[in-house]
């Protein structure tokens, strides 16, 4: 079962890490539309300009608000640490929402962690006595 732990730990990176890649390519794209904007040289572009800028960031804002958990979580599961396991509980439910690939890494990761062998991963080890 540990094996499973981590492949949901990479898939949570992997998720993460698109999440990233996309918040950069909007950012990307708002500062091309702005600075279009700007260039157009029309006085009435210059009240979208602030209106396009932030919108931009609040859409990068919230992707990346989204994505930076996924990169925690899975760093936390293919550790083994306890916290980990509820986070990725959370963030598998969070996952169904998004169909088709979500849906599978979310009923995955449900699969996985309320296991009782996947359980057991995330239990701390009694304290030794000295």
């Amino acid at each position: 079962m540990d094996t499973h732990v981590k492949v949901l730990g990479v898939l949570h990176i992997a998720m993460s890490a698109i999440g990233l890649l996309f918040a950069l390519l909007m950012g990307l794209i708002f500062t091309g539309v702005v600075g279009t904007v700007g260039a157009s040289g029309d006085p009435d572009a210059q009240v979208a300009i602030p209106v396009i800028g932030i919108t931009g960031m609040a859409l990068v804002s919230f992707t990346l608000a989204v994505s930076l958990p996924g990169f925690v979580v899975g760093i936390g599961l293919l550790k083994f640490r306890p916290w980990a396991r509820i986070g990725g509980i959370v963030l598998s439910i969070i996952d169904l929402i998004w169909i088709p690939i979500g849906t599978v890494i979310g009923v995955y990761g449900l699969f996985v962690l309320f296991s009782k062998d996947g359980e057991r991963l995330f239990v701390a080890p009694p304290p030794t006595a000295v």
